[in-house]
């Protein structure tokens, strides 16, 4: 595309975006929105308050704060799964799926028949 179909594209996009801008600032939903959210604010920090301290006065069901500190926690240790090659008698302990014979089995046999080779 020539440089000048590309800024004619650019140009024809903003200025339907533009207008579509227009619209919503005539808009009384948008404009009940803004005003809410502006009185809102200002009564927060009128209280030193913030949205958590809001919600929590809403809906004190909601655990915010316990879900974040419940995040950071070490997840738990992977289980060892042993395979065990019913022909050869091979065995592969593996956490995780990325080991280097299990990914050859999982190739020549397909992973079905490798996951019921678990033990």
């Amino acid at each position: 595309m020539s440089k000048l179909a590309e800024f004619r594209a650019l140009e024809q996009q903003l200025a339907a975006q533009l207008a579509e801008l227009e619209a919503l600032k005539k808009d009384g939903g948008l404009k009940k929105e803004m005003e809410f959210e502006e009185k809102l604010r200002t009564l927060m920090s009128k209280y030193d308050k913030g949205l958590r301290d809001i919600i929590a006065i809403l809906d004190p069901q909601t655990n915010i704060g316990k879900l974040s500190k419940q995040d950071s926690g070490v997840r738990r240790p992977r289980q060892v799964k042993r395979y065990k090659h019913p022909k050869t008698g091979e065995i592969v302990e593996t956490k995780g799926g990325n080991h280097k014979v299990l990914k050859a089995w999982k190739e020549e046999f397909g992973a079905d028949v490798v996951e019921s080779w678990l033990q």
